[in-house]
């Protein structure tokens, strides 16, 4: 399993490379068409972008939650491994909540858009409302993999590589 993890995190950062990289020509265009006269006014730019975005940002928040910078708050100072890991897992059941209302209301956004198509592209609008529950299940799977390895350093103390960084001054826990 944490190998099929891996992999869907790499595939999911090149997506996310993939779709910045896309995103920069239609604005690009849309940009150069509206103060030149260089090329035409297309429209097809404003929806090639506006999809792009969409999953710009589900995918930058899928890998966001892997990172673990997504969702998190310096509340805390630096604490005890265990101490840590515990309240890591009291963030995360709130961020597994909210993905979980993802993935309920992402369906059903999912099934209001199946027989919908965009307006330009004729595009089938369920490629891009998929983006909800997609995004609630990979919050799931990465956030349910960062409880089970907080939950064995509650139960069997950290590892010889578990020791905390050294923050600088002024720094708290990633909780």
């Amino acid at each position: 399993m944490r190998r099929f993890i891996d992999v869907y995190y790499r595939l999911l950062n090149v997506l996310l490379g993939l779709t910045v990289g896309i995103l920069v020509v239609p604005v690009t265009l849309q940009i150069i068409a509206r103060f030149t006269n260089l090329i035409p006014h297309w429209i097809w730019t404003e929806e090639m972008a506006r999809f792009l975005f969409i999953w710009m940002v589900m995918i930058g928040a899928m890998v966001g939650v892997r990172d673990h910078t997504h969702f998190d708050v310096d509340v805390w100072p630096e604490l005890q491994p265990r101490t840590n890991a515990l309240l890591r897992i009291v963030s995360g059941v709130f961020v597994l909540i909210f993905a979980l209302v993802f993935v309920w209301y992402g369906i059903k956004f999912v099934q209001f858009g199946w027989d919908q198509s965009s307006e330009l592209a004729d595009l089938p609008m369920t490629y891009i409302f998929i983006a909800w529950p997609l995004t609630g299940l990979t919050w799931l799977l990465f956030g349910g993999e960062r409880m089970l390895l907080d939950l064995h350093l509650i139960r069997h103390g950290p590892g010889p590589g578990d020791e905390p960084p050294t923050k600088e001054l002024g720094t708290g826990s990633v909780v």
